[in-house]
């Protein structure tokens, strides 16, 4: 019985062989191309769609690393953008330097007959009770109490206060600093005194005197306590009151007491001690 069953199989693969090369010869002639044309309709649309699902996940794929280099590529361009601006500030800061400090030259060096000192300034005290700075240079820099400090701008005040490396400026719009004045143009005299608020007043100003709105204010040198001619600001207001034995004036300082980042101390000039004088007259 296994023999006849091996024999079956055998007849039956050649059976098939030989169909399979009947079918074949028959292809190659041509025979079976109708029937073949039947039947590779649908296996071609099969196919298609599949070669279709193919091609679509390969876009797919290609999209998402497409994708991933453009996050990659962002992400490197956001770190170059982060690293400009810092740089680009970095460049304003040092343009903003040079020209403040090219402008204190430029000061510095149309005055003749002064010795001036260039110093950072390190604190700021703006309340209504003290309005003063802190100045990164001291005794071992020739600083000295008395000493005027100014910017090309304009008065800034005088040192109150010394210590080795640092000093303390009294502002001029100080409530207790006071800076003897005169008008540029008119030449009426008065004095600048600090206010509450913060604003410059000039006051004592004689009622047959003429003042002239935007007119110049600079220092007078009455007192000995600073050199003359030294810009104080500018009048912007008339203060004439009846019965009033003087005349006032609103000024306003060229000076921006808030943003001070540089000043200049004329360590050439010393304040004049009148009190010797006072005395012998009494």
């Amino acid at each position: 019985m296994r023999r006849d069953g091996g024999n079956a199989r055998f007849i039956f693969l050649a059976i098939m062989l030989t169909l399979c090369g009947i079918t074949m010869l028959l292809s190659v002639i041509g025979i079976l191309s109708p029937a073949e044309s039947i039947l590779s309709a649908p296996l071609n649309a099969v196919s298609g769609i599949f070669t279709n699902i193919s091609i679509s996940l390969n876009t797919v794929a290609e999209d998402l690393n497409d994708f991933g280099r453009l996050n990659e590529r962002v992400a490197e361009l956001e770190e170059q953008l982060a690293r400009q601006q810092v740089e680009l500030i970095q460049l304003r800061e040092v343009a903003s330097d040079y020209n403040r400090l090219t402008g204190l030259l430029s000061y510095t060096s149309n005055i003749d007959n002064q010795d001036f000192v260039t110093a950072d300034v390190i604190a700021v005290d703006q309340s209504s009770i003290a309005r003063s700075i802190i100045i990164n240079r001291g005794t071992r820099d020739g600083i000295d109490v008395g000493m005027p400090v100014t910017t090309d701008l304009g008065l800034v005040g005088r040192i109150i206060r010394v210590s080795s490396n640092a000093s303390q400026v009294q502002l001029i719009n100080d409530e207790n600093s006071a800076v003897s004045s005169r008008l540029q143009t008119t030449r009426a005299e008065g004095s600048i005194i600090g206010l509450a608020s913060g604003v410059l007043r000039l006051t004592f100003v004689d009622l047959d005197e003429e003042i002239v709105e935007n007119d110049l204010v600079i220092t007078s040198g009455l007192g000995g306590n600073f050199p003359p001619d030294i810009v104080i600001g500018q009048v912007t207001s008339i203060r004439q009151f009846e019965f009033e034995l003087f005349q006032e004036a609103e000024v306003r300082s060229l000076v921006d007491f808030d943003t001070l980042e540089f000043v200049l101390v004329i360590t050439s000039f010393q304040p004049i001690d009148l009190s010797v004088f006072e005395d012998e007259e009494e």
